[in-house]
């Protein structure tokens, strides 16, 4: 069975989250040092600050980086003067 991106991405958070909650309440009956759960509490909140970072970066290099199609604009320049030529053919005027 093979899983969606949606359900990889929902099984990460789940996971992620399941294990920040164990944490954060000690459900685990772990002692964590102070300094450990000051790091801990505010975790998501950095997590999607970074993705957010992330997606802008990924976002702005891929407009950077965008390729122009020169033989794709020529291919529908042709097939734009081909309707044009059909429509006139048929009584539309431009």
């Amino acid at each position: 069975v093979t899983m969606t991106k949606l359900a990889q991405w929902l099984w990460g958070l789940a996971i992620l989250g399941s294990t920040w909650v164990a944490l954060t309440t000690g459900a685990l009956g772990l002692e964590l040092p102070l300094s450990c759960q000051e790091v801990l509490w505010p975790l998501p909140a950095y997590l999607l600050v970074s993705a957010g970072c992330y997606a802008l970066g990924t976002v702005g290099y891929r407009v950077a980086t965008f390729h122009d199609c020169e033989d794709a604009a020529r291919e529908l320049q042709s097939q734009i003067q081909e309707a044009r030529a059909d429509l006139a053919r048929r009584g539309l005027r431009f």
